[in-house]
């Protein structure tokens, strides 16, 4: 019989933008590692690292940052090796409304995207604000450069250009929840980015997660997320899901 080895690092799993921004602390963070390795038979390795961090460069100020990194491979061959840098400076985020800059940093392996890099503005909105529960909507506007490994789309109309540049609206809705006397967490956070100037190009994306706290600085965590992009490597499926499972660290 095979040897079957299986690891898994029971550190938190995935934290997306579930910082508030709004809150008074001058410093947060979460920490996330899961891990997963399989020999034998069939040889897995998995890997994914993630950070949250915010803090308060000045009085009226907050710099968030979420970066990611996440390394797949089967049967010794690579499926995915990615990293996500999304980072936002905020203005006066104690009021309803408030202005923010944003620069994104992306690659993905198994969509062939090299580099992607987005930068812009928008404003957001403070719909609820009680207690730890809070919901924001966010709109924003950003100019897009991706750069790709092939030049063959599944829509014919992009065939030849390795790299794609357009402008883009985002749409965010984002918020969570203490339910049940704090001993369930639900947190949300979704968008939709459409190009201003080509209506065949957009995407969206939708997180889901609940949250089970342990202790003071550790929950227990299961995470959904469904992205589509219209516009991809001939070949390529549009859509992704996925869903994790593991624990949160955090600060706070």
């Amino acid at each position: 019989m095979n040897k079957v080895v299986f690891i898994f690092l029971c550190l938190p799993v995935i934290l997306l933008g579930q910082i508030n921004e709004s809150d008074t602390l001058n410093f947060k963070a979460n920490l996330s590692i899961t891990g997963f390795w399989q020999g034998g038979n069939v040889e897995t390795l998995i890997f994914r690292a993630k950070s949250d961090l915010s803090f308060k460069p000045w009085k009226k100020g907050v710099f968030k940052t979420r970066n990611s990194y996440i390394y797949q491979e089967f049967g010794r061959e690579k499926a995915d090796e990615d990293i996500l840098s999304l980072n936002f400076l905020y203005f006066n985020p104690e009021r309803k409304i408030y202005p923010f800059l944003l620069g994104f940093v992306s690659t993905n392996f198994r969509r062939e995207i090299d580099l992607r890099l987005l930068t812009g503005a928008g404003v957001s909105f403070q719909l609820l604000q009680q207690n730890k529960n809070w919901l924001k909507f966010s709109v924003s506007s950003e100019y897009e450069r991706t750069d790709f490994s092939r030049a063959s789309f599944n829509r014919s109309s992009y065939d030849g250009q390795e790299t794609i540049r357009t402008m883009r609206a985002t749409l965010w809705v984002n918020g969570k929840y203490y339910l049940f006397k704090d001993k369930l967490i639900l947190s949300h956070e979704s968008y939709i980015q459409p190009s201003l100037g080509q209506s065949d190009n957009y995407r969206w994306q939708a997180d889901l997660g609940l949250e089970l706290p342990v202790w003071s600085f550790l929950n227990v965590k299961l995470n959904y997320i469904n992205t589509f992009e219209s516009v991809v490597i001939s070949g390529q499926k549009q859509e992704d899901r996925f869903l994790t499972f593991g624990f949160t660290v955090k600060t706070y």
